[in-house]
């Protein structure tokens, strides 16, 4: 089978957000893309010391490019309106830092709109200050917060009439719509034992970035053996793996080489190695190597040649 490929859609404050997304969907379709993907961030700390750093890792400086980052449901449903066959992807949905249910309607009624297209993939989050500005649910509870969503969503996209009963949220016995056009797959980002878990038990699929393809493969194993101590079909547990680009396109050693940097060549052997090792659909960061739209197709175009060329897509 061959391997689906994405693009992430450029949220970021460098683009216009008047025409960049819908430039870029729109592309994206044409040069033959499977699915466009957006990310959520709702601000950029000023104070990023200590636990106020990146991903919770003390002092670790935010990307300046975070500060006023293109909310991610406007930017799909922009894309949305612009396509007709491009998957729409959330890599991820902070889920705790929304009313479950509101969340849940409003990615039902994207995919109704979309014709069934929406990928939802989540997770838990990690900034404390998104968490203080926006979470109905303090950031020590966003385990069980976002547990507490996947439950509303199931509500939320079943058959009315949808009732629910929790902690926090109840719907009482009610008509709730429009309901999604096929039922949305769930995609679950995260890398520790209760993510993975969560992954193995109830998700469709799994988000990860950043790991060599041998990691991914050994985590992917290790997810599907999971999955089967569930009662799951192991086989059951795709991946969609973000190849987060950064940097420049130039040629590195490879002694001197990470995984995912260096030239598109290079890039794409890895991206060639992720399919070995199980992963079923990749997508690529592009707007965070380039700041302006024409550079930014340009460099989709080679990709995705290039990639067609190695017989991947």
């Amino acid at each position: 089978m061959a391997l689906k490929v994405g693009i992430g859609l450029p949220q970021l404050k460098d683009f216009d957000p008047r025409t960049a997304v819908t430039r870029a969907a729109r592309a994206a379709e044409e040069i033959g893309f499977d699915s466009v993907w957006v990310f959520e961030r709702f601000l950029l700390p000023e104070d990023q010391t200590g636990p106020h750093g990146l991903y919770g890792v003390p002092d670790a400086p935010w990307p300046v490019r975070y500060g006023g980052v293109l909310d991610p449901l406007v930017a799909l449903t922009l894309a949305a309106a612009v396509t007709e066959r491009v998957e729409l992807g959330t890599c991820v949905l902070v889920a705790p830092l929304h009313v479950p249910a509101r969340l849940a309607r409003t990615l039902s009624s994207l995919d109704a709109v979309s014709g069934g297209r929406v990928v939802a993939g989540v997770g838990a989050g990690w900034s404390i200050d998104e968490f203080a500005a926006l979470a109905p649910r303090p950031h020590a509870e966003r385990g069980a917060a976002l547990d507490e969503f996947l439950d509303v969503a199931e509500a939320v996209w079943g058959q009315d009439p949808v009732s629910y009963s929790g902690r926090r949220w109840t719907i009482a016995p009610a008509e709730v719509g429009p309901k999604p056009a096929r039922r949305i797959p769930v995609f679950l980002g995260g890398f520790s034992d209760a993510a993975l878990r969560r992954v193995a038990r109830r998700g469709d699929g799994w988000l990860p970035t950043g790991m060599p393809p041998a990691a991914v493969a050994a985590t992917l194993a290790r997810l599907r053996e999971m999955a089967a101590e569930f009662g799951r079909d192991p086989a059951a547990i795709a991946c969609t793996f973000q190849v987060g680009l950064s940097g420049t396109l130039d040629a590195v050693p490879e002694e001197q080489r990470r995984p995912y940097t260096g030239s598109v060549e290079q890039i794409v052997r890895d991206i060639a190695a992720l399919a070995d090792a199980g992963v079923a659909h990749v997508f690529l960061t592009v707007s965070n190597l380039v700041t302006d739209m024409d550079a930014y197709v340009d460099v989709a175009g080679e990709f995705h040649a290039r990639l067609r060329a190695e017989g991947l897509t």
